[in-house]
């Protein structure tokens, strides 16, 4: 990697981007000839992956494995994608299927997986103003918070979850350019929204994780479920990881990216993902792994050989 991109990496940490990184050197048979031992794999991933401490879970045994070190940077997810399209990055873990689309679409990423999934969760004071409790429609609570302008704050950064929360806004047909002083964007990660919301008693859009992460700090309540709780399926938080296209980018780590993608996308891995928790509940579930095969998980959404004008017919000749 070149000396300029791992000053960056280091500007990111020392400017507050949380920043993950350790190196056991390993001896067993594990990592004798992957070639990869002593280097060093920069993932940019999203904040709520990062603040429930579900990184922690996953990095230590596959740098203990394979004598490698993860430097990992906590971002929104179209700020982790903006890195990796920099080739700043050599993976990308984050939350929003449509940003991750265009990011393959555009030739930057390869061999995406499907990971995880949670759900997001509405969640405010236990007032709740705008009476919104036990909604099981997601669009219509928006739309009552709108009608009845209590105060929302917005994650405002082109994160996963604010492009989810954007998208049940145009759900609703109202315009967020249009609303009042009732409605803050932020522009912070999920954990400083969720503290903001608590101090003012405003409702905000979270993902469930790690609203159950600091459920005991806060003083914010779900009003709305998602789907693992019997809500809107509009609420569905898929994960997906992606290695940086080492054609566009020949810097990038990428024998290191796809050794991490295989390990965290294995029985081993996802046991991982199945098993952590934060005050006895489940944040995430592991959705690599299946019987039926799912070959959408690598494409953008839709695609086929006929969308991009190649014919998916085979010749008898």
């Amino acid at each position: 990697m070149t000396i300029q991109r791992r000053e960056f990496v280091a500007a990111l940490a020392a400017g507050g981007a949380a920043g993950l990184a350790g190196c056991s050197t390993l001896t067993g048979d594990d990592s004798g000839d992957t070639g990869i031992s002593g280097k060093t794999l920069t993932l940019t991933t999203t904040t709520s992956t990062y603040n429930t401490g579900l990184l922690d879970e996953l990095n230590a045994p596959f740098e203990d494995r394979y004598g490698v070190s993860v430097d990992a940077v906590s971002q929104g997810t179209g700020q982790a994608l903006k890195t990796a399209r920099n080739g700043d990055s050599d993976v990308v873990m984050v939350h929003a299927r449509s940003l991750e689309d265009e990011f393959m679409e555009e030739g930057y990423g390869v061999n995406r997986r499907d990971l995880m999934y949670n759900d997001f969760v509405v969640i405010g004071g236990p007032d709740d103003p705008a009476g919104i409790g036990g909604s099981d429609d997601v669009t219509e609570a928006f739309t009552t918070i709108a009608d009845s302008e209590s105060s929302f704050v917005s994650r405002g950064d082109d994160s996963g979850t604010h492009t989810k929360e954007l998208e049940i806004w145009d759900e609703t047909g109202l315009n967020v350019n249009e609303f009042g002083e009732w409605y803050q964007e932020a522009g912070q990660g999920m954990g400083d929204v969720i503290n903001m919301a608590t101090q003012q008693g405003s409702y905000t859009l979270s993902d469930r994780g790690t609203y159950l992460d600091m459920q005991d700090e806060v003083d914010l309540e779900i009003h709305v479920q998602g789907p693992i709780e019997g809500g809107p399926e509009l609420l569905a938080n898929p994960y997906g990881i992606v290695a940086v296209n080492p054609a566009v980018h020949d810097n990038v780590e990428y024998d290191l990216a796809m050794a991490y993608i295989g390990f965290i996308t294995s029985p081993e891995g996802q046991d991982l993902i199945e098993n952590y928790t934060a005050n006895g509940e489940q944040l995430f579930y592991p959705e690599a792994l299946s019987e039926e095969p799912n070959f959408q998980q690598y494409v953008p959404e839709g695609w086929s050989a006929d969308s991009t004008g190649n014919s998916s017919d085979s010749s008898d000749e």
